[in-house]
């Protein structure tokens, strides 16, 4: 005598198939991603000798006898972010922004995984002994870096506006609105940061946060 296989729980209300263990694992790799290198990097910027957020960006804490912690927090938080991408996949799949959401979350992912190993230039004071000011010229790794940023950040933008979409076509309004208000925070923050505004590191951190924490968040609401 067989057994019927038992079938697939949906939630109509989400769109998505009951998460399955392998699932879920995935989503929480996504929901910690975001708060862990938050925590991480900022621990350092309030405890590195001669670190200003209002003149350094967190990627500079890649430089320095303590570099390699932030290097390491900025693969293993891209790693945790890939892996959360391929949980929303499985869970956004057939609703509104499902295909191009996850898509845009890996490239964010990847993007952080090259910044780590792409390593900024010492510059403008950090690590202590650095000369003010940024450096006469800009190294391939330096350069790397920048290029991997700018792939980055515009991935986690365009993913948290997707996102967005998404939550307003299921009648979540107030997500929908927290998740354009995190790409609209990184959008001018990094706008901010590159047209050399005061204390631009500073707003870049916040966007970049804000926007990383959302992205988490969101691979947390769809554990429920």
């Amino acid at each position: 005598m067989t057994t019927a296989p038992a079938a697939v729980r949906t939630d109509p209300a989400r769109g998505t198939a009951a998460t399955a263990p392998g699932t879920r694992t995935l989503l929480v790799c996504g929901a910690v991603a975001g708060p862990l290198w938050a925590a991480v990097a900022l621990a350092q910027a309030a405890t590195r000798t001669g670190f200003d957020l209002t003149r350094h960006p967190l990627s500079a804490l890649s430089n320095g006898d303590l570099g390699p912690l932030q290097i390491t927090n900025f693969l293993v938080a891209g790693v945790l972010t890939v892996l959360g991408a391929a949980g929303l996949r499985r869970t956004l799949a057939d609703t509104p922004g499902g295909r191009w959401a996850p898509r845009l979350v890996r490239t964010y992912g990847l993007g952080m995984i090259a910044a780590g190993v792409l390593v900024m230039d010492p510059a403008d004071g950090y690590p202590v002994g650095t000369p003010d000011g940024m450096p006469p010229g800009l190294s391939w790794h330096a350069v790397g870096h920048l290029l991997a940023g700018t792939v980055s950040f515009t991935a986690l933008i365009a993913a948290c506006y997707v996102l967005g979409r998404h939550f307003a076509r299921a009648g979540r309004r107030g997500r929908a609105l927290a998740s354009r208000a995190a790409a609209t925070a990184l959008l001018l923050g990094d706008g901010w940061a590159m047209t050399g505004g005061p204390a631009g590191s500073l707003t870049l951190a916040i966007g970049a946060i804000t926007a990383m924490v959302w992205v988490s968040a969101v691979a947390a609401d769809r554990l429920r």
